[in-house]
């Protein structure tokens, strides 16, 4: 067949011995001398499969605690030389230097090694693999001759080739591996410039403006690179007309919605993935104003719809819900520790309609009870809320690029808020005022969003101007306002400074008793004067937590 080669010789040098046997055996049954390295050698020999040293190969040892055993002529000039170039073969044969036909190589475990806590650097940089990468490389190049296998999950797919082609090697096959390999080695370089990057060696060139600022350990990196695995493809994208599919960061660590193990339902949709990003990263925020308690979260659109901290989990759902039932229909919902059977019954009871539950975990009479009251909804579950956000980088796609930012992860402690009007707040009012703001930080700018006791009560979302989502939040929060216990304070949050005092006096006249915001304008003493003449206390948190 045209562009069929036959492996009448493969190197052979893995760290991921995983199906090494298996794959061998049908090198060497395809008609194959194999040629490895090493621990490779030593694995070959144990199973009892023929093999020739790299030494014998070279004619030099393994050296400097195997730093140096491939990066040799007879093994590059085996792999790069162009079959049908005489000058080429002329070389080969001068030189000694006999082809090779198909390498099979996966590379240090740079990666694994560096995701461990505590990992020295001189460890680290033992793991960055030189031969390896050199030899793929080599390969890939000239795939027009030579195969090259990277991953053990390709090597079914080759043997079987070897088997249908009597041990010989087509075109296509080469290029799709070729194509991987490139791929390979260029993820493994990434992993190696972000670890770097994130231990003291970014920075530009010398003598660019990065050296004149130092290592540039107070910036982002000058290269940014992410590696992302596609691990499904989904119906569609935000609409219909659109692709979607979904990506797992390969070196994020801990609990997500993308690694979340999905107990029931159907496929989940681009929108509901969004919307369960939302709703995880707010409960893990809400989870941390109260460690010993329960969080809850109901999200629409990627918007708190509903969001309480309480004592218990159904609580803190029932609290939640409250917050907005209207908006929860066909929403989504979170939870910052497992669902309990009384949970499970109060969320199947009712006329309620849920797309996606997500959790830590579940009770078995939970799951059974939420499996049985909807055919389609997605249980997803994730293990600890806290790792699942933890470390991460926000970054989102701009025509010609991307912008990257560190995560919003400046904790939120009512004890630090500056009381600058009104009142003097108790403790608890300090807690509420929290938690509210937690909520405005999850909420798309402009937000304001009203509530009390530990629990959102209506927001104001995506507005163009602040007093727009003062407005929106009061309509919403209006009948509860409107019903609070005799003496009870209902707070107010803010994401960002009022730049009038227009917003303030809405909430003043809606019934609110506590304004928390940033400050930070250049008319925060209207907004102070206010609060003073209305009795309402002022808190001032010092930071934005702006959500576009």
């Amino acid at each position: 067949m045209p562009g069929t080669v036959r492996i009448r010789r493969a190197l052979v040098s893995v760290s991921d011995k995983t199906g090494l046997e298996a794959f061998a055996r049908a090198l060497v049954e395809g008609g194959a001398e194999i040629v490895s390295t090493g621990g490779t050698a030593a694995a070959l020999a144990r199973a009892g499969i023929p093999c020739v040293p790299i030494e014998e190969l070279t004619g030099f040892p393994e050296m400097m605690d195997g730093r140096v055993k491939t990066l040799h002529p007879r093994v590059h000039g085996g792999l790069l030389a162009v079959r049908s170039d005489p000058a080429h073969l002329a070389a080969m044969e001068a030189h000694g230097i006999r082809p090779i036909d198909l390498v099979c190589v996966n590379l240090y475990p740079f990666e694994s090694t560096v995701a461990k806590p505590g990992i020295a650097e001189h460890e680290a940089v033992e793991q960055i693999d030189i031969g390896g990468p050199s030899m793929v490389r080599s390969a890939a190049k000239n795939h027009a001759s030579v195969a090259v296998v990277t991953d053990p999950a390709q090597y079914d797919a080759v043997a079987a080739e070897l088997r249908a082609h009597g041990g010989c090697t087509t075109l296509a096959l080469r290029r799709r591996l070729a194509g991987a390999a490139f791929a390979r080695t260029a993820e493994y370089d990434a992993a190696i410039a972000r670890w770097m990057g994130a231990n003291g060696f970014a920075g530009e060139a010398a003598g660019g403006e990065g050296a004149a600022r130092g290592a540039g350990a107070d910036e982002l990196p000058p290269e940014f690179t992410v590696r992302l695995a596609r691990t499904e493809s989904l119906r569609y994208g935000e609409n219909p007309h659109q692709r979607g599919a979904v990506y797992r960061d390969v070196d994020a660590g801990g609990a997500g919605i993308v690694g979340a193990r999905m107990l029931h339902g159907k496929q989940l949709s681009y929108n509901n993935l969004l919307d369960a990003s939302a709703a995880l990263t707010l409960v893990a925020d809400l989870a941390s104003q109260l460690p010993m308690g329960a969080a809850c979260a109901v999200i629409k659109h990627t918007n708190p719809c509903g969001a309480a901290v309480a004592g218990t989990v159904l609580e803190a759902f029932e609290r939640a819900w409250a917050g907005d039932p209207l908006a929860a229909f066909g929403g989504i919902v979170a939870f910052g520790s497992e669902v309990d059977a009384e949970t499970a019954r109060e969320m199947a009871g009712g006329e309620r309609f849920l797309e996606v539950v997500i959790a830590p975990g579940y009770a078995p009479e939970a799951l059974a009870v939420l499996q049985g009251r909807w055919k389609n909804a997605r249980l997803l579950e994730t293990g600890p809320v806290a790792a699942a956000v933890a470390g991460m980088r926000a970054m989102r796609t701009i025509p010609g690029g991307m912008l990257v930012q560190d995560r919003d992860a400046v904790p939120i402690d009512g004890r630090a808020f500056t009381h600058a009007a009104g009142p003097a707040p108790s403790d608890a009012l300090r807690w509420d005022a929290a938690v509210l703001f937690t909520v405005a930080k999850h909420l798309t700018s402009n937000a304001v969003c009203i509530g009390a006791d530990g629990a959102l009560w209506g927001a104001g979302a995506g507005q163009m101007d602040r007093v727009a989502s003062c407005r929106n939040a009061v309509e919403k929060a209006r009948a509860r306002l409107a019903s609070r216990a005799p003496g009870a304070v209902a707070v107010a949050a803010s994401d960002a400074f009022f730049p009038f005092a227009d917003g303030p006096t809405l909430l003043a006249d809606a019934g609110v008793g506590c304004i928390v915001h940033p400050g930070g304008s250049k008319r925060d003493q209207d907004t102070l004067d206010l609060c003073n003449a209305r009795g309402i206390t002022c808190l001032l948190t010092g930071t934005r937590h702006f959500r576009h």
